[in-house]
């Protein structure tokens, strides 16, 4: 895929990155070189057809051309979450016998030195920011020169390696988030990557003059995924892995999409309509009507319905005045975003669509390789994550779980041939653990993961992931909901705030601290998230309702070990780190 790419628009832009303060464009045939010599670099190494290479890294350039040249060179590569932790990079590396690793920094090489002697088939480490030691850490620079050296000799090595390349070959390993137990490693051969590119050229999503905005973790099959369709379908990526910068270079790149979990979307929405509430006035009431008008000519489009000339005429005023604007904040050229990892709230689908830009839903997991349905842009339907990808079934199992057969399957897990019987059938049928139901036109809802359903004491099954992305949507404050409530008699919930969108709210509401562990325990704060809750369960079903919740006095993060890196929140941890807390919701009824 890479080659023929390079092959067919040689001079065409394929990436853009930070540089000196500003952005640089690269073409697919200056890639080319620069990926053909790191491949051949890792060859000069001794690296071998399917040797395991990781890389540690942020989003950036350098992952990209790192991934490029281990497949390149016919090795696998395993994808390592910077944040991850010394012990747990020590186990996803001994596990997959990896031999090199791609380490961004000073920070990934300590945990490397840190427990060098349990990697004993580790040859190398080579670093793009990191400082050598000129002999187990080189730097980028140092591997390219040895792959120039290759060449020199033996000017055909690259290709030869990838020629020996097959469908079958690793090309990927990506351990599972842990949200329950050690993580397991996700085989991923070249064929599940050709066919997610082949299979999304034909939905006519993306063409070769869009852009694309990229700062999801590349260690994640997410991100991989929208690599994998980029070769395929040639269009240009600005790539940035800072979450910090996300807004600021939306408006500098001006991508036409952008794909990421619902927090993101959760938090521009959240940001602007809590930002208009706090100024108020003829501002705020502005904004009400125009996203009142909006919302009727989003849902008019949904549903297939004509909109009047009145309306019509309301909408361009409304557009006029408020919605473009608020599509310039993410650059002014977007066509679509593309939410997935996560459920969205319809709610925040709607608000986008009111804003005239559409969020669409994909579904898969790292076992499909980020890639089995994906919504239609030009028939929305918010809460929908669309039909299989061409070439792929889905259908649902007796109790609901979703099934799923196709060549973007994995082979398997990874040293875990059990793991792998108990997920994946004789005749390719993958068991995803979730739980959804097709319409008549063949469309999947994905309505909660199969473990994390809740059943109350009185026989009532609760979808916390449902409940918990209507609260983002009613709640401009809120970070996570956890709804708790299995084997109870109700529901409860823990609750963290976004530290900022929590210190803006305080200041317009005359609190005197901005400190986050103060301002949750605040009455205000905590009346606030009781008129919110209110709303929420006037949305829900009588024995859905949130009786009672608590606000955490820090929120939850992946360094806290409390969210995966996708942004998933680790229920398990949650609940038993906090039981004694939520048990006190219980005492008193």
């Amino acid at each position: 895929m890479f080659f023929d790419r390079v092959a067919a628009t040689p001079d065409a832009e394929a990436f853009r990155h930070p540089l000196d303060g500003g952005w640089t464009s690269v073409t697919w045939g200056r890639t080319a070189e620069t990926v053909t010599t790191t491949a051949a670099g890792l060859l000069a190494l001794g690296i071998a057809p399917e040797d395991r290479v990781a890389i540690a890294s942020a989003t950036r350039i350098e992952w990209l051309y790192a991934d490029l040249a281990i497949m390149c060179a016919g090795a696998a590569t395993t994808a390592v979450y910077p944040s991850t932790s010394a012990a747990d990079v020590t186990f996803i590396l001994s596990d997959s016998r990896s031999r090199v690793v791609f380490a961004e920094d000073d920070a990934q090489i300590a945990k490397l030195r840190a427990q060098r002697d349990q990697l004993p088939d580790l040859l190398r480490v080579v670093t793009f920011d990191g400082e050598p030691d000129g002999e187990w850490v080189i730097s980028l620079s140092d591997l390219q020169s040895l792959g120039a050296a290759l060449l020199a000799e033996r000017p055909t090595a690259v290709d030869e390696a990838v020629s020996a390349v097959g469908p079958e070959h690793l090309a990927t390993i990506i351990y599972t988030s842990g949200t329950t137990g050690r993580p397991k490693g996700v085989e991923l051969p070249h064929r599940c990557w050709t066919y997610i590119g082949a299979a999304a050229e034909t939905l006519d999503l993306l063409h070769r003059d869009d852009l694309q905005y990229l700062w999801l973790p590349l260690a994640h099959s997410f991100g991989k995924m929208l690599e994998a369709v980029q070769l395929q379908v040639g269009f240009p990526t600005a790539v940035d892995g800072r979450i910090e910068r996300i807004v600021e270079n939306l408006a500098v790149v001006r991508p036409t999409f952008m794909a990421g979990p619902p927090r993101i979307f959760e938090k521009v929405h959240a940001k602007i309509t809590q930002t208009v509430r706090d100024e108020g006035g003829l501002k705020l009431r502005l904004f009400t009507w125009a996203f009142s008008v909006g919302r009727r000519v989003w849902r008019a489009r949904v549903d297939g319905t004509p909109v009047g000339p009145a309306l019509r005429a309301q909408h361009a005023l409304a557009d006029r005045l408020v919605l473009s604007k608020i599509r310039a904040r993410l650059g002014g050229r977007i066509r679509f975003l593309v939410s997935g990892s996560a459920a969205l709230s319809p709610d925040i689908a709607d608000w986008f669509g009111a804003a005239g830009m559409v969020v669409i839903e994909g579904y898969a997991l790292t076992e499909t390789g980020a890639g089995a349905c994906v919504a239609s842009v030009t028939h929305p339907t918010p809460g929908m994550v669309g039909a299989p990808l061409v070439g792929s079934e889905v259908r649902i199992a007796d109790g609901g779980e979703i099934l799923i057969r196709g060549p973007h399957v994995m082979r398997g897990y990874h040293n875990r041939p059990d793991a792998t019987a108990e997920v994946l059938s004789a005749d390719g049928w993958f068991a995803t653990g979730d739980v959804g139901e097709l319409d008549e036109q063949g469309r999947l809802r994905v309505t909660d993961r199969k473990k994390d359903l809740i059943k109350t004491s009185g026989g009532k099954y609760i979808a916390p992931q449902t409940i918990e992305a209507e609260f983002k949507a009613v709640c401009p404050l809120a970070s996570q909901m956890l709804v708790h409530g299995d084997g109870r008699n109700y529901a409860t919930a823990l609750i963290t705030l976004d530290p900022d969108a929590l210190a803006q709210w305080g200041r317009a509401q005359g609190l005197a601290s901005t400190d986050y562990a103060v301002l949750v325990a605040d009455p205000a704060v905590l009346d606030y998230l009781r008129a919110c809750v209110d709303e929420l369960n006037g949305r829900l079903n009588r024995w859905e309702t949130i009786k009672d919740f608590r606000v955490l006095d820090h929120d939850m993060s992946v360094e806290s070990d409390e969210l995966t890196p996708s942004m998933k929140v680790k229920r398990k941890t949650i609940e038993a780190r906090y039981a004694t807390l939520l048990d006190s919701m219980y005492v008193s009824r």
